[in-house]
């Protein structure tokens, strides 16, 4: 991961490439290609000290269609109980993209649980927000998939594969082409669990225990 420092907070960079395969490509070539990608942490852990921290890592590739984003989770619980678009999946094991795609102020929030459960918004901060609506998000792809699961020995090992059609971003008219910079950030978090945490790719410096602060977002380049 490349990283570079303004003069007051850490910046990260991660480099979206562009998706060597059509966009209605069969899912699992899609994931193949993913696979192959280089994987980015989302380790940095805000605001609890963790016992067990949860290991997180992700990959994003683009087309002018559509983003591309693939999630890698392994912890020590779970839980994972909404399965209506829009409940709070904040509350189960959750993995998180924000987005902003202008200098507006606003971005959006994309949130899933491990069942692909999508909850989505738009706005310019966690109170003045839109919620997307559910036929905007039933055109989000998700797939989610099992690698191993424990309750014996603690271990939960998953995945979600996701793509975002520009169509998500329906408060804007936007087009994904090479150079292109958005401010973004990846979260894992898990309200809920026996042991609440929450993980961040750019880190989140403030005592305000909350994730829509886009001032410590990071860059998206799309190359």
């Amino acid at each position: 991961m490349n990283h570079v420092n303004d003069t007051i907070f850490q910046k990260s960079i991660v480099k979206a490439l562009a998706l060597a395969l059509p966009v209605d490509a069969e899912q699992h070539r899609i994931d193949q290609y993913l696979d192959g990608l280089p994987r980015q942490d989302i380790s940095n852990i805000c605001w609890l000290k963790l016992k067990n921290v949860p290991e997180v890592n992700f990959v994003v590739a683009y087309t002018c269609d559509a983003l591309f984003l693939k999630y890698y989770v392994k912890e020590n619980t779970h839980r994972a109980i909404c399965r209506i678009s829009n409940e709070p999946v904040f509350k189960d094991s959750c993995v998180e993209f924000f987005i902003a795609v202008d200098d507006s102020g606003n971005y959006y929030n994309f949130e899933f649980n491990s069942l692909g459960t999508c909850l989505a918004s738009y706005g310019k901060d966690r109170y003045d927000r839109a919620k997307l609506t559910l036929d905007i998000i039933a055109n989000i792809n998700c797939r989610s998939k099992w690698i191993s699961h424990s309750s014996s020995t603690h271990q939960f090992e998953w995945e979600l594969t996701l793509t975002l059609p520009v169509s998500a971003f329906c408060f804007n008219d936007i087009q994904l082409r090479p150079l292109q910079l958005y401010q973004v950030n990846f979260y894992k978090c898990g309200d809920d669990l026996p042991e609440p945490h929450y993980l961040a790719w750019n880190p989140v410096r403030s005592e305000v225990m909350d994730f829509h602060q886009p001032q410590f977002f990071g860059t998206l380049q799309l190359v």
